[in-house]
């Protein structure tokens, strides 16, 4: 009959759980990482908010920021999604209308 050997028999276990800690471990670090980057981004969006309002509070109107490339964050995700359904651009029909114009 073997005869085993407790402490060995232990190690072996801690050894294995060891490495399986390891891997769980670096699980919740980036779980972490993509809770504080969440938290980052969201605070990012408030400030740009802000910063948006305090421009429009400052003289610029909407229509001059869009023009600068500069619209409301949440327009600009609407309208972002629309341009690519359709292919359109507000900038090019607004430059062709001037263009006629002339």
């Amino acid at each position: 009959m073997v005869t085993l050997d407790i402490e060995q028999t232990r190690n072996q276990a801690k050894a294995l759980l060891n490495s399986r800690i390891d891997s769980v471990t670096e699980l919740v670090k980036t779980r972490q990482r993509i809770t504080d980057l969440r938290e980052q981004l969201a605070e990012a969006e408030r400030e740009d908010k802000r910063a948006y309002v305090r421009a429009t509070k400052d003289g610029w109107s909407p229509e001059e920021l869009k023009k600068l490339g500069l619209e409301s964050s949440a327009a600009g995700r609407r309208r972002k999604s629309a341009n690519r359904t359709t292919g359109d651009s507000p900038l090019a029909s607004t430059e062709n209308a001037s263009h006629g114009a002339q």
